[in-house]
């Protein structure tokens, strides 16, 4: 009977043995195993590329996002701000005409009447087109401004108008509040 425990218990070192064989890393093992670890790290290493990558991405188009919000905003402001811009520049002529037939002299009751009737529709115009922020531009005896008025004409400076300055405004200007409209149409002093 020792000799059958023997031969049982034989078997069972063997075994043994055989489990811490395997379960130490030979050599090829441990550089399989780096290898693999290697790989893995390459692995989570691009990932993290494809990650930044795409948080760049996200971050552009967010962006690009609040940009195209941002110019609707605006040009969404300014078409409110300059509401009524082209109707107001086809009715700047009937308002010249006003002025116009204002500056003859009237003879007579009927032609008196008729002009203070003129004159009636005329400040009622003006008072319409200053309560929608339509202004006359300034101009007699100011410094001549490029931006604001167009010179068509000039005359050599004198003692009463200095160089460069508005001698006579020939058509008036308007303004739609920051904007010009028509540029006042003058005779500069040069």
């Amino acid at each position: 009977m020792a000799e059958k425990d023997q031969k049982q218990s034989a078997p069972k070192a063997d075994q043994a043995k055989d489990a811490k064989q395997k379960d130490q890393p030979t050599k090829k093992d441990a550089s399989t195993s780096d290898q693999k670890v290697k790989d893995l790290q390459k692995q989570v290493d691009d990932l993290k590329k494809q990650l930044a990558d795409k948080d760049d991405q996200y971050l552009r188009a967010e962006a690009e996002i609040q940009n195209m919000n941002r110019h609707f905003n605006d040009e969404r402001a300014s078409l409110i701000k300059y509401e009524g811009q082209a109707l107001i520049k086809e009715i700047l002529p009937v308002l010249d005409n006003l002025q116009r037939a204002l500056s003859t002299k009237a003879e007579g009751d009927e032609a008196k009447q008729l002009h203070e009737g003129i004159q009636m529709v005329y400040t009622h115009f003006e008072h319409a087109l200053r309560n929608h922020g339509v202004t006359k531009i300034d101009a007699d005896g100011k410094p001549f401004d490029p931006n604001v008025q167009q010179a068509v004409q000039t005359v050599p400076a004198d003692k009463d108008h200095k160089a460069d300055t508005v001698v006579r405004v020939l058509q008036d200007g308007f303004m739609l509040k920051d904007r010009v409209l028509r540029p006042a149409m003058v005779i500069v002093a040069q």
